[in-house]
Order: structure tokens, then sequence, then C-alpha cells
């Protein structure tokens, strides 16, 4: 019994050592976060996301963005690099490309190129042959770590996102637990072929979306919970500002219906451990080093909302179910359909667009 009882301390010794000296790759800081919105009134739970169809499910995993060209067919980015072409009833085309990297947000350009934020490979264009061209992997002498999403002025311009020069892809639970601003929002000028630093310091920089003048683009700070306005034209021009904050949920991308509406992809609602422990640095980085299993896991949920470019919510569309198609990491809009792309699910959805209060019109891509 003696022997039994000294080899359960010394399991639990060294399990306390691991935990508390066991080397982890972040260097975690102390923040207030808000306390989460209730899921009452503008954020009410709903099942408005329950029948999404799914199309392309056994064409592979986690299409996080989809692209759809004037004549309404589908383009799809796969986690192993294939970007996938279906015709608009869903039925496959063909593999357009295969960018031997990580296709995350995608945008059609004026001359019908597909523009795509790969996270491993930068900034990169396609044409309808399968043509691949980099544009761009560093700005200002740091390369991108985690290219995640982007749009697409008139005048060619590539508004884009570098989520985090310090960790990449996969590591994104090394980010939320760190809590450091590693994250970047760029424009490329495919005239100068240079690109820009617009703003750093950015806390897991996301989804890009630019107004329909092109006076300003919105851009999601996911682990901030927030969504920002950067100014590109007028007196405000080159400064930002906080358009809505404390979300209830991660916000991933978000695209413009080019008539005032923002869909606002949400990856998971807020996880009551990440919120709790903000201020407790040490405790995250223990957290590290259990199991994966045993770390914070995201909810099944699928949410979205719409908003104006003041931060007010049009549209809350939700679905909280082991069966929901999630997480959800993109939303586009054309015609009455929404298209939704996912990180990590199999195929990509689509379900009917909410009734909206003006003329529902195509993507400008």
């Amino acid at each position: 019994m003696k022997n039994v009882f000294q080899s359960v301390v010394l399991c639990f010794s060294v399990c306390l050592l691991y935990l508390l000296c066991w080397p982890v790759p972040i260097d975690p800081v102390s923040w207030d976060s808000p306390e989460p919105p209730p899921m009452e009134g503008k954020f009410s739970k709903n099942d408005f996301l329950k029948d999404i169809k799914i199309l392309g499910m056994n064409d592979g995993v986690g299409p996080e963005d989809v692209a759809i060209d004037k004549s309404g067919n589908i383009y799809a980015g796969y986690d192993d690099g294939r970007i996938i072409k279906y015709d608009k009833m869903g039925n496959r085309m063909g593999v357009l490309v295969q960018t031997d990297g990580r296709p995350l947000g995608m945008q059609f350009d004026l001359d019908g190129n597909l523009i795509v934020a790969d996270a491993i490979r930068g900034l990169i264009k396609v044409d309808m042959q399968g043509t691949l061209t980099i544009l761009s992997i560093e700005s200002g002498g740091i390369p991108f770590g985690l290219t995640d999403d982007l749009d697409i002025a008139n005048d060619g311009k590539i508004y884009f996102s570098d989520a985090s020069t310090r960790h990449r892809l996969g590591e994104e639970n090394l980010d939320v637990m760190e809590h450091r601003p590693n994250g970047r929002l760029l424009v490329y000028d495919p005239e100068t072929t240079q690109t820009t630093t617009l703003l750093d310091n950015l806390y897991f920089a996301n989804g890009v979306a630019i107004n329909a003048d092109e006076t300003f683009v919105l851009f999601n700070e996911t682990y901030m919970y927030r969504v920002q306005k950067y100014w590109i034209k007028g007196e405000k021009a080159g400064t930002s500002e906080i358009v809505i904050d404390n979300l209830p949920g991660f916000p991933d991308n978000i695209s413009s219906n080019g008539e005032g509406i923002y869909w606002v992809a949400l990856f998971t609602l807020r996880n009551d451990f990440i919120d709790s422990t903000t201020n407790k640095p040490f405790l995250r980085k223990m957290t590290l080093r259990l199991p994966e299993l045993l770390q914070p896991q995201p909810e099944p949920y699928a949410f979205v909302l719409g908003i104006d470019e003041n931060g007010k919510v049009l549209h809350n569309l939700q679905y909280g179910a082991d069966d929901a198609y999630s997480p959800i990491t993109s939303v586009k809009q054309f015609g009455n359909k929404l298209y939704f792309g996912s990180l990590t699910a199999k195929g990509f959805g689509v379900s009917k667009a909410p009734k909206l209060s003006t003329p529902h019109s195509k993507l400008r891509d």
C-alpha cells in the first residue's frame, strides 16, 4: 500500500512539475475582457441557420471562404490547398488550382482573376486557366505570418489582413491565449506592386470589407470581439475607429453586400474560460500544457450578424445545436442567397438571405 501511495505522489508531482515548468511558445499578458452581452434583444437566440444546405460534402474539409463569379459559379478553397469550382447549382466542375498552401479569404478582381489570401503563401492571384502568381509575401520587411482575408477596390488596390506576424496557421489558439497585438491591415497596389502597412498592433486582424463608395474598410479584430473602421478617403483618412465592440462571439470574416449591409461571421460564442482568465496570464500559460482535448474548445454554434457601417445590428442569424453548420468563418451574399464557409467543416453552405430593408444586389465579385 505504501508503494502505491508513493507512486501516486510521484505521478502527481511529475504532472504538477510539467504544468508549472514545461516551456510553451507564448508570453501572455493580462487584460480586462468586457462582460459578454446577454443573448437577448438584438442578439436573441433563434434557429434561422438551422436549414443551411451543405454543398461539396465529399470534396474536402475546411472551405474557409467562397467566391462567386459574375455567372454565379462558386469557388471554394479547402484545407489541402485546392480551390474547386462549382456551377451555380453547386455541381462540381473541377479543381481550378492547387495553391500548395492554405487558401482563406478570396475575391474576384475586375479582370476576372481570383485574388486569394493564402495563409502560407501570402497574397496570390489565380487566373481562370489556373495560373498562380504570388503578389506579395511581406510588408515593411516583415513577412506575412497568416494572410487571412481581403477585399478589392475599383482602382485595383487590395486591402487585406495579416492575422498574426508571430503565430502561424494552426497556432491560432496561441494568439488568443497570449493576447498580444500581432496583426496588421495592409494594402497592395498593383500599379506599383508595393504593399503598405496601414495599421499594426491589431489583435488577430481578420475579415476585411470595403464600403460601396470606397471611403473606408471595415475589419475584424477576432480576439477583441470587435469590428473597426479604417478611413481610406476624406478628412479622417488614415485613422481608425471602433464600429461595434463586445460582440457575443469571435468575429471572423466580413463581407459587403454592396448596399450597406456587412455580413459578419462569428466563429463561435464567447468562451467562459478565456473571458474569466484574461487577467490570469499564468493560468492561460498552464492551460497550453494540458492535452488538447482538455483545452478550451469552440462550441458548435452557427452565428452570423448583418450590421450597417455604424455597427447597428440589422440581422441576427443563429442556430445552436450539435448538427449546426459550424464554425461559420465567412458569409457572402449573391442575389437572395447567403453562402457560408467554414475553417473545419466538410463542404460549404447556402441558404436564403433574410428579407432585407433595401433591394439586394450581387456582390462585386
